[in-house]
């Protein structure tokens, strides 16, 4: 079944939707950019891209979940359960990769190597307990590296931001989080709280920063690419970043690149039934063998 999709996931969130013990590490269980354009613009440059279903099953093996993939090149979206595409949940982690922009756009963050005020507590990732710069914080996923960076920015300036792209509802009310961790410092209005996205608006909105279209730059663009690269064989480098709860919820969204093409990419799995078995790194699996 082919549909045609609107897409204009830019014109920020005016209209908000309704707001719809385990450590979470927000990705896995513990044991120069073009000016943004204005609403009038973008309601005079909707552009039309197809949406076509697949299947997909076989690749999940049973594992409630959906996928988005979005070729540049083509204007095609192809979804997996597409139903799940569009229901807005919690970002988790995959939220550190709009923490780690507002940083740089900011100046909070200066590069991959600027580090925050590591206090001395100790947690459960040992890697989280010492000093970290941006690429490290970013690659072990240290919830108390971006909580310190979007408490440095601001809620007034991150709701900006966030309604500038149009990020899922926008939503940061529950700006502390809603303790799902036992360590303040470790909690979120990304982190099974206040702020939502779909995964195809995921997808919309990694495309519409990395095709240079957003308010960041492209030197802080480039930043990110740097610390969101998880392979490179020569011919293709895959970015990306995980999410995940301990109650059965993953995601792994990012982009392909070669020398000629780019895909944009989102899985999430939400399947309670097998929550021992849901990571980031499953939905990562999954991404790669679909993407």
């Amino acid at each position: 079944m082919i549909l045609f999709l609107f897409v204009c996931c830019i014109s920020g969130c005016a209209n908000n939707k309704e707001n719809s013990a385990d450590l979470i590490r927000g990705d896995e269980k513990l044991s120069s950019g073009s000016e943004i354009q204005t609403e009038e613009q973008i309601q005079t440059t909707e552009s039309t891209e197809i949406q076509n279903e697949i299947d997909l099953k076989n690749k999940f093996n049973d594992i409630n979940g959906c996928a988005v993939l979005y070729s540049v090149k083509d204007k095609e979206y192809l979804l997996y359960n597409s139903d799940m595409c569009r229901q807005e949940v919690s970002p988790y982690s995959t939220f550190k990769i709009i923490s780690a922009l507002a940083g740089l756009h900011n100046g909070v963050l200066q590069d991959e190597t600027s580090k925050m005020n590591y206090t001395g507590n100790q947690y459960s990732v040992s890697d989280w307990n010492t000093d970290l710069d941006l690429k490290e914080a970013f690659q072990t996923s240290c919830i108390w590296y971006f909580r310190q960076v979007v408490d440095a920015v601001g809620a007034d300036e991150i709701e900006k931001e966030l309604n500038e792209i149009s990020y899922g509802n926008c939503d940061v009310s529950e700006w502390e989080g809603s303790n799902i961790n036992p360590q303040a410092e470790l909690n979120g209005f990304w982190l099974g709280s206040s702020l939502k996205i779909s995964p195809i608006e995921q997808v919309q909105i990694l495309a519409y920063i990395f095709e240079g279209n957003s308010i960041y730059n492209a030197n802080e663009i480039n930043i990110l690419k740097e610390i969101m690269l998880v392979d490179d064989d020569g011919t293709e480098r895959i970015y990306g970043k995980t999410g995940s709860d301990p109650d059965g919820k993953a995601w792994f969204v990012g982009f392909s690149e070669t020398d000629n093409k780019k895909k944009y990419f989102a899985v999430y799995l939400n399947d309670s039934t097998q929550e021992k078995n849901i990571s980031g790194s499953l939905a990562k699996e999954i991404a790669l063998k679909i993407k």
